[in-house]
């Protein structure tokens, strides 16, 4: 079931109001249960697999909990992780894996073949599985207490509004949250239905009305000019983004507006004046989880420089296989890598040259942004290119493509652009969502629309007009439930 769809309205129309209506364990038990219908409406198959995943880390959970001997406790952790590995090498790697030793052997001048499997890639496999692992990990450290109530645990595992597409929570913030019932508060509501209307407005109006758009961009960049294939790279920064924190704005609205605080996703992340700063704004559970259970396990930034710039880029490559199972993910990974150790290689002497010819600080932060932007731009195109649709052995092909014909120095005159009221719209648009940000970064918008009536009435308004006027109500899926 997706966030903007009938069925979704449906179910909350049924929800909501029995969730406030109830309470203690029934209330309970309607989240697990309305949180397993929500998955189930997409295939109703693999709500045996989250409940299989469920039981094992709660009963290994109990175990780890009440084992004292190092060695032992240990292991019960490998079965946890193994289990958990195991489920998401299968579902989303092992045809990949297969594809890229047929491909290496095609390479060696073996003729054979081997077998891939029909394998459905269950949607969210990675979302919660990376929450189920954080819970073993952290009660293997002790940094949590066990969590004894199986429907609580199954409750937090599977909870709807960030089931699919996150943001990943941690069983420390979230089920503490669990020991008392919400009542429902006016005050929370309205500023959880503002949250939510921005994560639609920013979905259906903005990501959808660009994806046409993109998607013919990458379809066959041989058929455009420079600067339509450019105007495409820039909208798919917007579409991702969009999408991804609009499902995230979705997600913590309905959580807030039910009574439970979940943490912020995204920061404005293209306004970073560098790498480690975007990943400080970008996707910030996942960027978080990679830094406390992988980062700062290989060695963090103890050990020397090498031995940092290792660290960085082995956990942004893994954040790239993460993404999705197809090489452009791993590089892309491996771009997101090497612009974190340049960063840090160059970083300083960039600083020094700004300070030697006395930059203005607003120059500065324009070149700071600016670099940022279009590196990352250049990295979104590999990711890009890995859209389901996109056969593997074309993909690198296709984001070659697109980039060589941006460089390529032709077609850069706006005549040249195909679909121009679209890219009028697109620009529209972000505009007007930057112009937001904008105002954000200064005053944050939720504290206005929290202590000033007027301020929400017109807001609110706003945004069901908007998405009103340019929404695309096609029910489309995130692009992260690819993931």
């Amino acid at each position: 079931m997706v966030f903007n769809s009938l069925n979704f309205f449906i179910f909350s129309a049924v929800f909501f109001p029995l969730y406030f209506a109830l309470r203690g364990k029934a209330r309970l038990w309607l989240c697990l249960i309305g949180s397993y219908v929500f998955y189930g409406v997409w295939d109703w198959r693999f709500l045996g697999l989250i409940a299989t995943s469920t039981l094992i880390d709660y009963y290994l959970g109990l175990s780890l909990e009440d084992e004292a001997e190092p060695v032992r406790r240990k292991r019960l952790l490998q079965l946890s992780l193994l289990a958990n590995l195991g489920f998401l090498a299968f579902f989303k790697y092992f045809n990949f894996f297969i594809e890229s030793a047929t491909a290496g052997l095609h390479g060696l001048g073996y003729d054979g073949s081997l077998s891939t499997l029909h394998i459905i890639l269950p949607v969210g496999i990675s979302f919660y599985t990376f929450q189920s692992m954080s819970y073993s990990i952290d009660v293997y450290r002790k940094q949590i207490p066990v969590e004894r109530d199986l429907l609580r645990f199954a409750t937090f595992i599977a909870f709807f509004p960030q089931l699919v597409a996150g943001p990943i929570v941690r069983a420390s913030d979230f089920l503490p949250q669990f020991a008392k019932d919400r009542e429902f508060e006016w005050t929370r509501f309205q500023v959880g239905m503002g949250q939510v209307l921005w994560g639609f407005f920013k979905k259906v109006a903005i990501a959808d009305s660009l994806a046409p758009f993109v998607d013919q961009c990458f379809a066959d960049p041989g058929k455009f000019g420079g600067l339509h294939l450019a105007i495409g790279v820039v909208f798919y920064s917007f579409q991702i983004y969009c999408d991804f924190s609009g499902y995230s704005d979705i997600a913590i609205g309905l959580a807030r507006i039910m009574g439970f605080d979940f943490p912020k996703n995204f920061n404005k992340p293209y306004f970073s004046q560098n790498f480690s700063e975007f990943w400080q704004r970008w996707h910030i559970s996942l960027s978080g989880w990679l830094r406390d259970y992988l980062y700062i396990p290989l060695g963090g930034s103890r050990g020397g420089k090498l031995f940092t710039w290792r660290n960085l880029m082995i956990t942004m490559l893994l954040g790239g296989l993460w993404h999705g199972a197809a090489w452009v993910f791993v590089l892309w990974g491996f771009l997101h890598g090497s612009y974190q150790v340049l960063g840090k290689i160059l970083g300083p002497h960039w600083g020094k040259l700004l300070d030697a010819v006395r930059t203005p600080k607003f120059i500065r932060v324009a070149l700071n942004i600016s670099i940022v932007y279009f590196l990352t731009c250049l990295a979104w195109v590999y990711f890009r290119a890995g859209a389901p649709n996109i056969p593997m052995s074309e993909q690198i092909p296709i984001a070659h493509g697109v980039i060589g014909g941006i460089f390529s120095g032709e077609g850069w005159s706006f005549g040249a652009v195909i679909n121009k009221f679209i890219v009028l719209k697109g620009v529209l648009l972000i505009s007007m969502m930057l112009l937001v940000e904008i105002i954000d970064e200064r005053t944050p918008m939720w504290q206005m629309v929290d202590q000033r009536p007027a301020f929400r009435v017109a807001s609110f308004a706003s945004l069901l007009w908007l998405i009103a006027l340019f929404g695309v109500f096609s029910a489309s899926a995130f692009i992260y439930f690819q993931f």
